[in-house]
């Protein structure tokens, strides 16, 4: 079993009703790249971790084109919300509406075989450009998010932790911020994001650091195809879901 990562599929519908090559030509018809690629590369027993901004829609009803779309391609996917996600709901109603065909990050982790899966959108860094004092709010409670899962992975006994952000959680090495510090203070050893786009790549930290392996995973700076995050000799286990909380 593998476990990858691609974030920031932008996707709506089938044809898509805001087509991306408005952000450039590599955007043509990036669906059926990102289905190509996908196919070549993903086998049934692999997990699959999207980092956010997955479908245009403004409700989970208009969003289920694009989510039935993804179940179509193989693997185990794991979703969590970016900022675009406006369709995002309760964990219950979007586990109804896609029949059970996703795990869904949301105050909660997942395990596959011996890794713990945990995820939440971030936010805006302090580093920022007009980072506001509701920013500062989101930001604290974003963290406190993040340290109550770790937590939990870590109390269940899961020695292996990769992290999903929509959000990158850093920009420069140099940089701190309270998502890299507990990152480090758990142990986590992968860390995907999404959210950047084109050359504004070049202004996040990927690499290693403090011994976590930061990696940019938006669709459109990685080819459009899903990056390998874990690579193991086993066959796949089933992603079993850890509860916090539900909301």
């Amino acid at each position: 079993m593998n476990i990858y990562a691609i974030g920031d599929l932008h996707l709506s519908g089938d044809p898509p009703a805001k087509p991306m090559e408005i952000f450039g030509p590599h955007w043509q018809d990036h669906a059926a790249k990102v289905a190509a690629n996908w196919r070549q590369l993903v086998s049934p027993d692999d997990t699959v971790i999207i980092c956010g901004d997955t479908s245009w829609a403004m409700d989970l009803t208009g969003a289920l084109p694009d989510l039935n779309w993804i179940s179509a391609l193989p693997g185990h996917k794991i979703l969590l919300r970016g900022n675009h996600d406006y369709w995002w709901s309760s964990l219950k109603k979007m586990q109804t509406a896609t029949e059970n065909k996703f795990s869904f990050l949301q105050n909660n982790f997942y395990t596959c075989g011996s890794t713990a899966i945990w995820g939440s959108r971030g936010w805006l860094l302090p580093s920022s450009d007009n980072f506001s004092a509701d920013d500062a709010a989101i930001y604290r409670r974003e963290g406190l998010r993040l340290e109550a899962s770790l937590a939990a992975a870590r109390q269940a006994g899961y020695s292996e932790i990769i992290a999903a952000l929509h959000y990158p959680p850093l920009y420069d090495a140099a940089n701190e911020s309270v998502f890299a510090d507990l990152l480090e203070r758990y142990g986590v050893s992968h860390c995907v994001f999404g959210h950047i786009h084109g050359s504004d790549a070049g202004m996040v930290f990927e690499g290693v650091r403090n011994g976590i392996t930061y990696k940019l995973v938006s669709c459109d700076t990685q080819a459009f195809t899903p990056q390998l995050v874990k690579q193991t000799a086993k066959k796949g286990f089933p992603c079993q879901k850890n509860f916090l909380q539900q909301h």
